[in-house]
């Protein structure tokens, strides 16, 4: 059986509340009863301790009653005992022996049975006895009375009445825990809905949206409490899973097109193989080498979404200390015989030797890519490569006299399949794969790349990485 959160949060507040109320009151009741109890021996104590100051009081000890015979006639005498009892107060004087000497008239035939722990110059002793059904507090004293005589004082007061207010509280205080209780078990509901509500609010929104339906938001407009930002947060998801939808299904339609183009020439091609390719040579050769063209251009373009992917899994690449220096000469000397191919001059500029950690073909890679880029679209003058660093960062700039970029377009030079000149998109070769495979290895080496129109005209773009300062692993 599956109890829902409402009942659990409600049950457990119930719970915990109830139990604090049963405590509290447990305390409150023993509380009470040990007040009651003290009171009672308060009031036997006092008696006691007149009867005592009277007992050993020097000369005339006794101002009620007849003052003539011995202490202890005085001691015993009922005028004097009458004025130390009450209705409510039992004053009882035994012998040594444990006869009863003297005791208040309210006694009438009972008497309270003599107590043998009681012995001369120890402190009082107080028991629970019943006389006639009723339950009593007793205050047992042995004294001194002078001439060598000795007596037992008892003093009780009945605890029917401390019983029966004691009972009738108690009934009070459970009946208040009950409907305590009671009121914290509806409040407790309340607010368990209260809290599940918005949840159940936030449940229904969700389940709303599909991935068909990313562009809706949940709008929370309630409370800035942890809910409130439980629903900014889903909505802040939302806007980043559909802005990843966005994208692949962008890359998914820009690969199709990029893939139809070369699959369609390669089937073209085939089709006059097999037409005329036995009896024109020209057509055979110049068939072949489309399709050759274009297999290769269908690889690199493979071999760039396969990079991608790879760059995408960052936690999976294995990264040591290089030299970043070492790793652009690498790239320079990779793209040199293009850049002689296009009569470009490619220089190379080393003003630092810092090492970042990285995985040694993809920051090569990375370099390569903006170099091979800035040969694509710079037709004179050359292409500078710089390594530069300071106390915390190494970076690499590649400028070009291109053409440059136009403002409105540098924030998507770095999308798949995106190329700035439409109008060259099929005579510049490529894939419109390399910005984008820079950038992703750029974020893999926690590290990013930027570009813009370098102030000398043509394009200036710029990767900068954390500098790593340790043992430098060197290619062999």
């Amino acid at each position: 059986m599956i109890v829902s959160l409402r009942w659990r949060i409600a049950a457990g507040y119930a719970l915990l509340l109830g139990l604090v109320i049963v405590a509290i009151g447990i305390v409150i009741v023993l509380a009470l009863q040990g007040i009651l109890y003290d009171q009672a021996k308060a009031r036997v104590d006092r008696t006691m301790s007149e009867i005592v100051s009277a007992a050993q009081a020097q000369g005339n000890p006794f101002a009620i009653g007849s003052q003539t015979g011995s202490a202890l006639d005085a001691l015993i005498n009922s005028e004097n005992i009458s004025h130390w009892s009450s209705p409510t107060t039992y004053v009882q004087i035994d012998a040594t022996n444990g006869a009863v000497i003297g005791k208040s008239t309210n006694f009438a035939s009972a008497r309270f049975s003599p107590n043998p722990d009681v012995k001369l110059g120890m402190p009082a002793r107080y028991r629970t006895l019943t006389l006639g059904g009723e339950p009593f507090l007793v205050e047992d004293r042995s004294i001194a009375i002078g001439d060598g005589q000795q007596v037992v004082v008892h003093v009780g007061e009945p605890l029917d009445a401390l019983q029966r207010t004691f009972a009738q509280t108690q009934r009070a205080i459970v009946l208040i825990l009950i409907g305590a209780i009671a009121a914290v078990v509806v409040l407790s509901i309340l607010l368990a809905m209260q809290m599940v509500e918005p949840i159940n609010r936030l449940a229904r929104g969700m389940r709303e949206i599909g991935s068909d339906r990313l562009d809706r938001r949940l709008g929370w407009s309630g409370r800035r409490d942890e809910i409130g930002q439980l629903a900014a947060s889903f909505d802040d998801l939302l806007e980043r899973l559909e802005e990843s939808f966005a994208r692949e299904r962008q890359f998914i339609s820009d690969a199709s097109h990029e893939l139809r183009t070369p699959l369609t020439s390669i089937n073209a091609n085939a089709q006059l193989l097999l037409r005329w390719g036995d009896r024109d040579e020209t057509i055979r050769r110049e068939s072949l080498e489309t399709i050759v063209a274009e297999s290769g251009t269908l690889a690199a373009m493979v071999g760039g979404m396969l990079t991608l992917a790879k760059a995408d899994r960052g936690d999976a690449i294995p990264k040591e200390p290089l030299s970043l220096a070492e790793v652009a000469t690498e790239a320079v000397r990779g793209s040199s015989q293009r850049a002689a191919e296009k009569g470009l001059a490619l220089h190379l500029e080393i003003s630092a030797q810092p090492s970042v950690m990285g995985e040694r073909n993809l920051l090569r890679q990375l370099i390569s890519n903006l170099v091979d880029n800035a040969i694509k679209f710079t037709d004179a003058g050359g292409v500078d490569v710089r390594v530069g660093a300071d106390e915390r960062s190494a970076w690499v700039e590649v400028a070009d006299t291109g053409p440059g970029i136009p403002h409105d377009e540098i924030g998507s030079i770095f999308d798949r399949f995106y190329r700035a000149d439409k109008s060259r998109s099929r005579t510049v070769p490529g894939t419109g794969l390399g910005l984008a495979i820079v950038r992703s290895i750029a974020r893999v080496h926690d590290g990013q790349v930027t570009a813009q129109s370098a102030p000398s005209g043509g394009a200036l773009f710029r990767a900068v990485f954390t500098r790593f300062d340790a043992p430098l692993t060197r290619s062999s």
